[in-house]
């Protein structure tokens, strides 16, 4: 297969998207973080959430440097497709199309553990609302 220097350039677009899209999440997370630092750390759904908090950073994290790299092997093919190494440039693309669906993946995995955090949030206003109304 032939591989044109802009088959690899239609990914730059998709790539910058989802670099913004990973560090809205990252800034929101901080954001949660840091208004929760500010909660009543009296419960057991506090360590919980900690755990929650630390798994999504460190997912957040590894979505980004493997979307990077992507990005960046992109840019190494179109170099290896300029000076005419057509077959480097298509082993290197391929590595970086794996790359990328790898860090989708993180970002899935990641989607689901913001779920479970909500969760937990969940619980604790159905328990909310149940002992309010036990106390009425």
């Amino acid at each position: 297969m032939d591989l044109s220097i802009s088959t690899p350039a239609l990914l730059f677009p998709a790539v910058s998207l989802l670099l913004l899209a990973y560090t809205n999440r990252f800034l929101t997370l901080a954001t949660v973080i840091r208004a929760f630092s500010e909660a009543d750390m009296s419960d057991e759904r506090i360590i919980r959430q900690i755990d929650n908090f630390r798994k999504r950073i460190e997912l957040i994290k590894r979505m980004q440097a493997y979307a990077v790299t992507s990005f960046f092997l992109c840019v190494i093919c179109m170099f290896c497709l300029h000076l005419g190494y057509s077959h480097v440039g298509s082993i290197i693309f391929a590595v970086s199309l794996v790359l990328l669906a790898y860090s989708l993946l993180l970002s899935v995995r990641e989607i689901r553990i913001s779920a479970e955090a909500l969760n937990i949030h969940l619980e604790d206003i159905q328990r909310e609302c149940t002992q309010h109304k036990m106390s009425k």
